[in-house]
């Protein structure tokens, strides 16, 4: 049976706006990529676009200029984990069920996504946190201060500065994957970013948090 005009142009409609998805995230990771390298000043939109497949016209279609399209790469992560945190649903877990969620996640995302510490990095040296600012990242924040808190009044944790706490806390997960490119080298017998490793690090981790957040009898 023939389609419709109508169904036609939806069905037009439904793909062109699948395509324009697609090639957005194209040019997010190729960016990411260049940003994480170079930052925002020594990243090229030239290279940008010939590692994602597109011209530079696609970038200033979809992001107006590079600082538009640096911008969105920092917001990126931002959004996913959000996302992702979401759907732990930590409020029905215990403080120490919670915490380890939030361990589990942070480093699975962090074994996914190598380039972002680096990106985080070019920020701070470039910029000195300009953008960071901008991304609002701190709202990510709230779901650790949250579990340390209720860990807390509840009396499963000891008494802790909450935002030191998120520091070390966040440091254990993923300082392990910002040295990698240092440490691979001092034991190149090593693959410390194989599935068994990762999850290696991933229970020394919950270990090492849970010991040092605890309270004492």
């Amino acid at each position: 049976m023939a389609q419709s005009p109508r169904t036609k142009r939806v069905t037009k409609s439904v793909r062109q706006i699948r395509d324009a998805e697609v090639t957005q995230q194209q040019i997010l990771d190729a960016a990411e990529v260049e940003f994480a390298k170079h930052g925002l000043h020594g990243a090229r939109l030239s290279a940008i676009a010939t590692r994602a497949k597109i011209t530079t016209a696609m970038i200033h279609y979809y992001f107006d200029n590079k600082e538009g399209l640096y911008k969105a790469v920092l917001q990126r992560p931002i959004d996913e984990v959000h996302l992702m945190v979401n759907q732990l649903e930590l409020d029905d877990l215990s403080p120490e069920d919670a915490l380890k969620e939030v361990i589990r996640t942070a480093i699975a995302y962090e074994a996914k996504n190598l380039h972002r510490q680096m990106l985080w990095f070019q920020e701070a040296s470039q910029n000195q946190g300009l953008y960071f600012k901008q991304a609002n990242v701190s709202s990510l924040h709230k779901y650790l201060l949250n579990i340390l808190k209720r860990g807390m009044v509840e009396g499963c944790f000891r008494t802790l500065d909450p935002f030191l706490a998120l520091t070390h806390i966040l440091s254990v997960c993923i300082f392990y994957f910002t040295v990698q490119e240092n440490w691979k080298h001092l034991t190149p017998d090593i693959d410390r970013l194989s599935s068994e490793m990762v999850e290696k690090h991933t229970q020394a981790a919950i270990e090492f948090i849970l010991a040092a957040v605890r309270k004492t009898p």
